[in-house]
């Protein structure tokens, strides 16, 4: 299966993760690609060579590093690409995966020693020195024996500095409403195909209270709630727009939760297939919510997760 040759698809958060697996599989059906990321100057030594791999793959591939999330950064992306589109080209797919949001605290965590507790009366059953015994714990949980997560040691939060209302507003405009004005922008300018698809990203986090999380459930919940608004009041004009909750990822998002190492571990016991969620699994979807076959899927909120949410 090949796209036509002037479709395009516009990632914003397109360098790393999901939205740059994305553009892989996008690039491999011959989809032309305007990738907006926000990265520092030393990381373009590892991004630069991912872009040329999608060009080589015979699409068009415009990147932007710049602010996504500014009126300034939106305007100048969309200026570009509607040159280069010209009088043929149009936006099949618009994929929002930003991952900018703040992981403070609602209230101070207070810890209660338990772990040390359980790992001290285990390590007298066995015969151990606690500190040994709690060595050994944390070096098995570490190698990947995710059913010790109960009794390793909590991870640190900054009790310090708790959670205002900039940062709510900050996480809440990247991860909850931003993918709004990217689709009224490219709507009013008439860039769109006739079947275009709007796609975003959810977590479990929209619905499980994860510590450290608040700012990012927050604007999940958002972020579902206008994807939903999209689905009714675009779908007249051929957009269609839809949610994917993927399952927990192996990704730097991840990696900046804290406690994300118990997360994995949960996560792995949890899934049927006993593994995580890779972006490859992600991507194919957003793949197949592409095609022509998938035009009928609007307004929902489509699992990628191997039954994660399910099991127990």
């Amino acid at each position: 299966m090949q796209f036509q040759q002037d479709l395009w698809g516009v990632i914003i958060g397109g360098s790393s993760g999901f939205g740059l697996a994305a553009a892989r599989k996008l690039a491999k059906h011959g989809m032309n690609l305007c990738i907006v990321h926000r990265d520092r100057r030393g990381a373009m030594k590892r991004i630069e060579p991912e872009f040329e791999q999608l060009r080589a793959m015979g699409v068009k591939v415009l990147t932007f590093n710049l602010d996504g999330l500014s009126v300034e950064g939106r305007t100048t992306v969309l200026d570009s690409l509607r040159d280069e589109l010209g009088g043929t080209g149009r936006i099949r797919m618009l994929l929002h995966s930003v991952a900018f949001g703040n992981l403070k605290l609602l209230a101070p965590m207070e810890h209660t020693g338990a772990q040390e507790k359980s790992r001290n009366a285990l390590a007298k059953t066995v015969g151990m020195e606690p500190a040994d015994f709690s060595h050994a714990v944390q070096a098995a949980f570490e190698a990947g024996e995710h059913r010790l997560h109960p009794v390793v040691d909590p991870p640190q939060y900054n009790n310090q500095q708790l959670l205002d209302r900039g940062d709510f507003e900050r996480t809440v405009h990247a991860m909850g409403y931003d993918i709004v004005l990217w689709t009224s922008d490219i709507f009013h300018r008439g860039m769109f195909a006739d079947d275009a698809r709007v796609l975003s990203l959810t977590s479990e986090g929209n619905a499980i209270a994860w510590r450290g999380y608040a700012a990012i459930s927050a604007a999940k919940a958002v972020l579902e709630s206008v994807s939903r608004s999209m689905a009714v009041e675009f779908a007249p004009y051929g957009i269609r727009s839809n949610v994917i909750q993927a399952g927990v990822t192996e990704t730097a998002a991840l990696a900046a939760i804290p406690g994300s190492d118990r997360i994995r571990a949960q996560a792995i016991l949890r899934n049927p297939f006993g593994r995580l969620t890779t972006p490859e699994d992600v991507a194919r979807v957003i793949c197949l919510l592409c095609l022509d076959d998938a035009a009928w899927i609007n307004g929902a909120l489509i699992c990628v997760d191997g039954g994660e949410r399910i099991a127990q």
